[in-house]
């Protein structure tokens, strides 16, 4: 079979479009996503022709087009990258993040999990120096520690699988590195809490460990802005009475009265 040299010189192997769509479809079903650029780079094709791929499969049903590349069916509606959840309702978990803050004592040790409104509270702790442990699974919080100078502020990185969408580890290493620990408190978001009052994620591998480090925390806090109340996930978490309290931003105050009536602490921010 014929081969050509990419940008840097090295031979590539050409493969027939069939055969380039397949490894696509595997691509995107891998790491939840794929940019026109990195097919470009990958294959050494044209941006028409990976778009062209894009489409054909995108009418097989097995991915999504988005401006720029293509995500699996469902992603767009169900789970957003965390880049872009990151800049969802700011002002909401900078004000979860302060009340998070006020509820630590020093020298504690806390679980905090993949969600952006916990990376905000992660954020701030290092950046007031609080004597802390932290235990996470999220590797944007494992990267403060790179930039951020906070000599009482202690890391232990949860290993296992790295889900790129949501740059957090989970799958069986993840869980049980979890449970091999024991924290005084537990700062977990959540995609969404259904009128029952069950805590949900859009993955499955996300709600165990947030499980785990809800179940092996002394004070499993749960932050949540009021659009978490109008969404839900697919997968079961723990039910909202399994956490010590709930700090609520911008909630709707039935909910809350609903939560509060079930013997869960609530406070507003």
């Amino acid at each position: 079979m014929s081969v050509r040299g990419d940008a840097n010189g090295k031979r590539r192997r050409r493969v027939m479009p069939a055969e380039r769509r397949e490894m696509i479809s595997e691509m995107v079903r891998k790491s939840g996503s794929v940019t026109v650029a990195a097919l470009e780079e990958t294959f050494g094709i044209s941006p028409m022709t990976a778009r062209r791929d894009l489409a054909i499969l995108e009418d097989e049903g097995r991915v999504k087009r988005i401006h720029g590349g293509a995500v699996l069916p469902g992603f767009a509606r169900r789970e957003d990258s965390f880049q872009r959840r990151l800049e969802e309702e700011r002002e909401a978990k900078e004000r979860l993040a302060r009340a998070a803050l006020g509820m630590l004592g020093s020298g504690e040790t806390l679980f905090v999990d993949s969600s952006t409104t916990a990376y905000y509270a992660a954020r701030l702790i290092l950046r007031e120096g609080l004597d802390a442990t932290i235990l996470t699974n999220s590797l944007p919080v494992m990267s403060l520690f790179t930039t951020d100078e906070a000599p009482k502020v202690s890391l232990i990185g949860v290993g296992g699988t790295l889900r790129k969408l949501t740059l957090s580890f989970v799958g069986p290493r993840a869980t049980e590195d979890v449970e091999a620990h024991f924290a005084d408190r537990a700062f977990v978001s959540v995609k969404g809490v259904t009128p029952d009052g069950y805590l949900t994620d859009p993955d499955p591998l996300e709600a165990e460990v947030k499980r785990a480090m809800i179940l092996h925390s002394e004070e499993p806090i749960l932050l949540v802005d009021g659009g978490k109340f109008s969404q839900r996930g697919l997968n079961r978490i723990a039910h909202i009475s399994e956490v010590s309290t709930v700090l609520a931003a911008d909630a709707p105050e039935q909910r809350l009265k609903e939560i509060a009536a079930g013997g869960t602490r609530v406070r507003r921010v």
